[in-house]
């Protein structure tokens, strides 16, 4: 499993991946592909505290949805990139605050390995 986001760090993940973890004799491998969209609730206060109107919660969420298409797409790439016809390539969008999304996926899918890129926040975010 590898966790992307838009950021160039994921990115590098998932070639490493591909790079480093696929077995290029292995026509069974799979790679799931998970990216986490923030959740609706985060879009409803601004930072004053005032509550957004429904229309542009409907526009953030549909930007949000758009975003995650083309991080999919852009991963997608990367793997046509790297020729991996024999990777099983699964896309996965969840919702909700990344780290519990990842954990929580991680788990219910049996992942044997979990790659994702480093933000360069330090040890602490």
């Amino acid at each position: 499993m590898v966790a992307v986001d838009e950021s160039e760090e994921s990115m590098y993940a998932l070639s490493w991946s591909i790079t480093n973890l696929i077995s290029d004799t292995n026509n069974n491998s799979k790679l799931m592909l998970l990216y986490v969209k923030p959740p609706s609730a985060v879009y409803s206060l601004d930072s004053a505290g005032y509550i957004f109107s429904n229309e542009a919660i409907e526009a953030l969420e549909e930007y949000s949805a758009k975003l995650a298409k083309s991080v999919m797409k852009r991963a997608e790439a990367i793997c046509r990139n790297f020729d991996a016809t024999n990777i099983n390539i699964e896309k996965v969008v969840g919702t909700g605050e990344a780290k519990n999304v990842i954990c929580n996926a991680a788990k219910k899918l049996e992942a044997d390995t979990l790659v994702m890129g480093s933000h360069g926040y330090g040890f602490f975010k």
